[in-house]
């Protein structure tokens, strides 16, 4: 590994005798600007989301892997809900000669109902392929009728055909795919139509941010990872659960095609569920804007990624889409020449194509659909002679197409009854995670894959690898009790940077010490620049010691304030800021797994045992370190002060970490130490039971030692342990 440590300044020396003499705490000189990408603008969805296809396929799945995962955590469905099998009620049957509608409905989580329609091909030899068509957000989704004005613009404009077909184009494609010998199943999005049961979009309502029986876009819905993108894309999933389980459908051949959100449902269900043989996500896919609505973000979702990314990983499977003149017209020029280049990996570079349709304004139009049919045919196996040409049909009217009657009475809805579904679904999937609590080393494995895998997702990132990161000594001065060096580490290719003070023992290295405080190196300093009398206790017996400012501390700050409250991007929905940008707790814990790969790089501190100490104020971040760590810390020594993150309740709080709350709080977090050394304070023996029974699955319970508070005092007895570890 490259040690890429860069000296700029050295060997500024102030000799120190008897009296104490006043050195400046600060790092950084007066002129001296930090830095750091982080103080700039927010990321937003309007932004660019470029696509960087690997080299190599190996790369590719392993990547491919992450960018699920991401998915799914950020959905609310890692680990995937329990799917008992579907119960549809199919009532209604509406015989159009060639082909059939009929009306749907079944629970996918339980009291939540999807609604839709479903469309038979009488002809044809069975088993028929199928055909998922998510709607998007058209008024009235599944209802939706364009009016008797535009429709006549639309058909003069050459963007429809036939009159009929251009005020009902949503039901206008799943009567050709049903004439085409598809069954066709086209279902509401959340708030649409007669998915009646919750409101499509209605942001933060300051009568359910509750910290108990609280509902959807609160803080604490956050902290459990439940919002509208989660509920959509499992009703998608739970769509194509009841399409399989029709006995005349060929689970083989099935295909899902939708525009605008339906592209968004289109491309998610297609990124996570590997049943699907053909894709056809309309004027969506792009490096431009990602998505308006509240059900197309979600926190994590685009953090390093975007929807090219979550396009290609259908590969090397059939993916066809079209372009209009709105935020996917570069399409041909960004986005697809990256997807053909990882689609031939695959060796199958004409399995991916877009059609730029820039002559008209966002739309799934006649021109538009014809593109998607001559695609399901090709890749569905249709084996119908092309040009495959759009019919006119007879619509249908509201009545003939809506579920609920005298017979089929509409669910209950309403805030009082989202109150108590997210209390009943926060139950259900607390049961599931409750499951994994091993008992044994497999089930530790199974804890830290799920478990782990979610805390992967959340804090998004590894420690980064020593080419990544350069150490810069700006100073050196020669105190009473060692070296100081004052530092900047940066994280070169994401532009950020801590500052900090490395102190080195007047004696041999024994051990590196990383000390994160509350308030950053200020904790652990005096005015005169003399260290806290624990810290120099430690350093008199032989660590190096390196005391970090974190972003928002001290130092690291655009303006030398403090950063009591992290910017949002809009108050009204966390997923318009998280989805984009890391929570300001997780870029701590980026600042961390610097500093530690930082002292890693360095001579002699490489070759020491490295030691993360958080006292209470600053214990979860370190405890989220340790978790991504690894082997590169031998022990943490972390005081929580009882410290959850469910605790907190309002967005712009540094510490809001959205899923904490769902993945065991604070203790899940712990946990994913073993089978790592840990010494736990601020935790009864009551609270650390979880951590307790994780290391006792790993076999690794005597790494694990539970003490009480830990306080900071020279004589202190956890610090003469310390030291005495450092011995060993």
């Amino acid at each position: 590994m490259k040690r890429s440590i860069v000296l700029l300044a050295v060997s500024l020396v102030a000799g120190v005798s008897g009296a104490a003499v006043g050195f400046d705490n600060k790092i950084l000189p007066p002129d001296y600007r930090l830095d750091d990408a982080r103080f700039g603008k927010l990321k937003t969805l309007d932004d660019y989301f470029p696509f960087h296809p690997p080299q190599d396929l190996k790369t590719w799945e392993t990547r491919r892997e992450r960018v699920q995962r991401q998915i799914l955590v950020a959905a609310g469905l890692w680990p995937m809900p329990e799917r008992p099998p579907i119960h549809p009620v199919i009532h209604g049957l509406v015989d159009r000669g060639d082909y059939t509608v009929e009306k749907v409905y079944f629970e996918s989580y339980p009291g939540f109902y999807v609604t839709g329609n479903l469309y038979r091909p009488k002809h044809g030899k069975k088993p028929f392929p199928a055909v998922l068509c998510p709607h998007g957000h058209w008024q009235n989704g599944r209802f939706y009728d364009s009016g008797p004005e535009k429709v006549l613009w639309d058909i003069v404009n050459g963007a429809e055909r036939f009159e009929r077909g251009g005020r009902y184009p949503l039901q206008a494609r799943c009567v050709q795919l049903a004439r085409m010998g598809c069954i066709v199943f086209h279902y509401d999005m959340v708030g649409y139509a007669d998915s009646v049961q919750l409101p499509h979009r209605p942001g933060v309502r300051a009568h359910m941010n509750t910290p108990t029986r609280w509902g959807y876009f609160s803080p604490q819905a956050e902290l459990h990872l439940q919002n509208m993108l989660g509920l959509q894309t499992f009703n998608s999933i739970r769509a194509l659960d009841f399409v399989c389980s029709l006995p005349d459908v060929d689970t083989k051949r099935i295909g899902v095609t939708g525009a605008s959100g339906g592209g968004t449902q289109t491309f998610l269900l297609c990124a996570v569920d590997p049943r699907p043989a053909v894709s056809f996500p309309a004027v969506m896919v792009s490096t431009a804007m990602q998505g308006g609505c509240t059900c197309e973000n979600a926190c994590y979702l685009r953090i390093d990624t975007g929807n090219v990314e979550f396009a290609a990983l259908f590969a090397p499977k059939p993916l066809g889409m079209t372009a209009a003149d709105d935020w996917t017209k570069e399409i041909a020029t960004k986005g697809l020449p990256e997807l053909k280049q990882l689609y031939s990996l695959y060796g199958v570079p004409d399995l991916v194509m877009a059609k730029p349709l820039l002559q008209f304004p966002h739309n799934y139009n006649y021109v538009s659909r014809e593109v998607m049919y001559h695609w399901m045919n090709k890749y569905l196996h249709l084996g119908l002679k092309e040009p495959v040409v759009e019919e006119d049909f007879e619509p249908l009217s509201r009545e003939e197409m809506t579920v609920w009657d005298d017979q089929h009475p509409r669910p209950e809805g309403g805030e009082e009854w989202e109150r108590r579904f997210l209390e009943n679904l926060t139950a259900l999937t607390q049961k599931q995670l409750e499951s994994l609590i091993p008992q044994d080393e497999s089930g530790w494995a199974e804890f830290r894959r799920v478990i782990g895998g979610a805390y992967d997702v959340m804090i998004g990132r590894p420690v980064p690898s020593g080419e990544e990161v350069k150490v810069e000594i700006l100073r050196t001065e020669q105190r009473d009790n060692g070296e100081w060096r004052a530092v900047v580490i940066r994280q070169t290719a994401r532009q950020e940077s801590v500052p900090a003070w490395l102190i080195l023992p007047q004696s041999e290295v024994k051990a590196s010490v990383l000390w994160v405080a509350e308030n950053g190196k200020q904790d652990v300093l005096g005015k005169e620049g003399q260290l806290h009398p624990a810290a120099a206790e430690l350093v008199r017996k032989g660590a190096a010691l390196l005391l970090p400012d974190l972003l928002g501390q001290g130092e690291a700050t655009p303006d030398g304030v403090p950063i009591v409250k992290a910017r949002l991007v809009r108050e009204d929905y966390a997923g318009y800021t998280f989805g984009y940008n890391p929570p300001m707790f997780a870029q701590r814990v980026h600042d961390i797994l610097l500093a530690i790969r930082a002292v890693k790089t360095l001579h002699p501190l490489a070759e020491r045992p490295l030691v993360l100490i958080g006292l209470k104020g600053a214990g979860h971040w370190v405890a989220g370190a340790r978790c991504q760590a690894g082997e590169l810390v031998d022990l943490a020594v972390i005081d929580t002060g009882g410290f959850r993150f469910a605790s907190v309740n309002a967005f712009d709080d540094p510490n809001f970490f959205p899923g904490a709350a769902k993945y065991f709080d604070l203790p899940g977090l712990l946990a994913l130490s073993a089978p790592h050394a840990l010494w736990l304070a601020g935790e009864s023996r009551e609270n650390a039971e979880l951590v307790s029974q994780v290391y006792h699955a790993a076999g690794a319970e005597e790494k694990l030692r539970v003490l009480p508070n830990l306080t900071l005092k020279a004589d202190a007895e956890w610090l003469n342990d310390l030291a005495n570890w450092m011995d060993k």
